[in-house]
């Protein structure tokens, strides 16, 4: 018996990423270079609800999901910052997961995690056991009918579990949008021919060409690679989201909104300042971010985690309770130990000598020692003023002790 492909587009798009396996970072040796490294569960939770994730019930490992793996770059990081962990990554594209299963060969990561990695979609997982975190970065808009994506993946959330999205957003793409359109206008295609008369286009338009200028200024180092230039201008099949459709889209699988990954890109401090970031300031928080929207039309992509009510959030105002929790330091750094860091978006953090001093005795500390306990020597309100700057920074990730989520 013949099946009825998952998506009405999984035919084309699995057939056009086996020619064009994405995305095209280098197979190296040995663990993943750092620019992805805020792709760990903990710090995910963290961001989200204020404390890192639970743990499953029973000591079980935790079970992650990369839905849309492509070549295998989200599912080496995946591994490599959580490790223990069971992972499941799919992917429709027989090609791309044969690129995969080499890179996490030559990483080690199945040295780190339980890896499976399976030519499925992500509409065709009944029956797996639900997951505490599914990762899904730009795949969601590839699909027909990505309302039915994000649905499917939400039936394999556990309650109060992460979904973390990456989907493309209207204003940034203006320029990719129009070169898309003429490029299919002329029958190019989306194998060789239309790559080769694809770059060629970019090169011969006029220099003062806009979509010329964007290409070269914005995207030409990301579109080096072959299959990265073809997923950006000649994918089949793509979806595109302004904010208001985006919130519709969550919505649509009675999901809660749980925060962009990359947050300092919808603060309108980035924008504004003075007596317009104040007013910008005074807005409810979904309105400054349709602000930001509107300011800046060089944003290219949605990317924040949506959680499966009830999400558990976590403050920590009350000294006593921020005192009797137990921290760890946020692996998705670089630099440690130092003082001078890459925080997860691989931008300068600077430690004070005292918030060194105090990630430095939390490290040499047993795994179960709660902030108070610390042999630092320091009145408690100076422990906890500490560790408050240590959380803005994400530097510090707490697990709450006997508290109650806020």
């Amino acid at each position: 018996m013949t099946h009825a492909p998952a998506d009405a587009a999984t035919p084309v798009v699995s057939a056009f990423y086996d020619r064009f396996p994405y995305p095209g970072d280098p197979l190296q040796d040995g663990p993943p270079p750092g620019y992805n490294w805020r792709w760990c569960v903990d710090a995910a939770y963290a961001a989200c609800t204020g404390a890192i994730a639970p743990m499953p019930n029973g000591g079980e490992p935790l079970r992650i999901l990369d839905a849309g793996c492509g070549t295998g770059v989200s599912t080496d990081y995946l591994a490599h910052l959580n490790p223990g962990a069971e992972i499941l990554a799919v992917d429709i594209s027989p090609g791309t997961l044969e690129v995969a299963r080499e890179r996490l060969r030559r990483s080690g990561g199945h040295e780190q995690a339980s890896v499976r990695l399976e030519n499925r979609s992500l509409l065709e997982l009944e029956g797996e056991v639900p997951f505490d975190y599914i990762n899904s970065v730009g795949v969601l808009h590839h699909l027909r009918q990505p309302e039915a994506g994000l649905k499917a993946l939400a039936s394999l959330l556990k309650p109060g579990a992460l979904l973390h999205l990456f989907l493309y957003a209207d204003g940034g793409r203006w320029e990719i949008h129009r070169t898309q359109r003429a490029l299919m206008a002329m029958g190019v295609g989306t194998g060789a021919e239309g790559l080769r008369l694809g770059r060629q286009l970019l090169a011969e338009l006029p220099e003062y060409n806009r979509l010329r200028r964007h290409h070269e200024q914005r995207w030409a180092i990301d579109c080096a690679a072959d299959a990265n230039f073809a997923d950006m201008y000649l994918h089949p099949q793509e979806t595109s989201y302004n904010l208001e459709r985006l919130m519709t889209f969550v919505a649509s699988a009675d999901l809660e909104f749980a925060g962009f990954s990359n947050p300092q890109m919808w603060d309108p401090a980035r924008l504004l300042q003075g007596e317009l970031l104040e007013r910008a300031r005074a807005m409810p928080a979904l309105q400054q971010w349709q602000l930001v929207e509107d300011l800046d039309p060089d944003l290219s992509h949605f990317e924040f985690f949506l959680a499966k009510p009830p999400l558990l959030r976590f403050a920590w105002d009350d000294d006593q309770v921020l005192l009797a929790s137990k921290g760890r330091r946020n692996p998705c750094l670089w630099g440690w130990p130092g003082a001078a860091l890459l925080d997860s978006d691989m931008a300068p953090l600077d430690l004070r000598a005292e918030g060194l001093a105090l990630m430095q005795a939390l490290e040499h500390a047993p795994a179960d020692t709660c902030l108070g306990a610390l042999p630092l020597g320091w009145p408690a309100q100076e422990i906890a003023a500490v560790a408050r700057v240590l959380l803005d920074q994400r530097v510090l990730l707490l697990q709450a002790g006997g508290s109650a989520p806020a």
